[in-house]
């Protein structure tokens, strides 16, 4: 029996092969999420050097392969064997083995986060072509999730791709038909659009960035106009009882900024899994 056939016969074992391959998966986003806002920062200063004319110091190569993993204190290489997900983490004793410097626990939670809900998506669709559409989706929100968390934004090298290729994976029906996901990604867009006018007009403040309304957009793309309420409202829901507990806890003002797109990707995966029977448990309710 080959491995194909043992992921079709066994649904544990293909449970497991999913969620060691969203572990190894896992290891590759903090990469993402630790480098993308850096390449995209120098990106930027490039930019405005040129602009004003100065001259543009040539630094070297920085992207999501080079240079290879090291230690950002003491610029120690990481080895093979220190960065196998989870157990080099648990083997270093969450430090660096050459400074000793706390090893981030986003690191780890980033990994057992990945394989936890890839291995949910294989358990809840199953032995399907849709899977892998699933886990891209999946792991474009975790993705997106932590970016934010850390530095408030939500590039537009995700969000945008993310987009079309919802509107892609729905041109024959994959999560819904295409004119819900055309639908939805316009409604996703302006929705949060005119809440972010709404508010700047009221106060004078900008309540939102731009990236919130590109990540519900994409959200849109791929689940269809139906489920943004549902998306909408558990994000909102969540948002505003974390932020609550966040500014009570560090005795922050009313005026601290708090990232909603780790909101919004928890909404959108809420209602990936289970945002039609959501939908349909309220309907048949009233």
């Amino acid at each position: 029996m080959n491995i194909l056939n043992a992921l079709q016969v066994s649904p544990a074992f293909f449970i497991a092969f999913i969620s060691l391959a969203g572990l190894i998966s896992g290891s590759f986003l903090n990469v993402v999420i630790h480098r993308l806002p850096e390449m995209l920062k120098r990106e930027w200063l490039l930019q405005c050097a040129e602009l004003r004319g100065e001259p543009v110091k040539v630094l070297p190569a920085y992207n999501l392969a080079i240079p290879g993993s090291g230690c950002p204190q003491c610029g120690r290489k990481i080895s093979a064997l220190e960065n196998i997900p989870i157990i080099s983490y648990l083997f270093l004793r969450g430090q660096c083995s050459g400074c000793h410097t706390r090893i981030p626990f986003s690191y780890p939670l980033v990994e057992v986060l990945t394989a936890t809900l890839s291995g949910l998506a294989a358990w809840h669709f199953g032995f399907d072509g849709i899977l892998l559409a699933v886990l891209i989706f999946i792991w474009a929100m975790i993705t997106l999730t932590f970016i934010d968390l850390n530095t408030q934004l939500l590039p537009d090298r995700i969000t945008q791709p993310l987009l079309w290729a919802g509107l892609i994976v729905n041109l024959h029906n994959g999560f819904t038909d295409i004119h819900s996901a055309v639908i939805g990604a316009v409604a996703g867009y302006l929705t949060l659009w005119s809440v972010y006018w709404l508010f700047k007009l009221v106060s004078g403040k900008e309540g939102m960035g731009y990236g919130d309304f590109k990540l519900l957009a994409a959200i849109g793309a791929w689940l269809g106009w139906q489920l943004l309420p549902l998306v909408i409202l558990f994000s909102s829901v969540v948002g505003a009882f974390v932020g609550t507990i966040l500014i009570l806890a560090a005795n922050r003002s009313q005026g601290t900024t708090l990232p909603f797109g780790p909101y919004l990707a928890g909404g959108g995966l809420i209602a990936l899994f289970w945002g039609n029977q959501i939908n349909q448990a309220y309907l048949t309710l009233f």
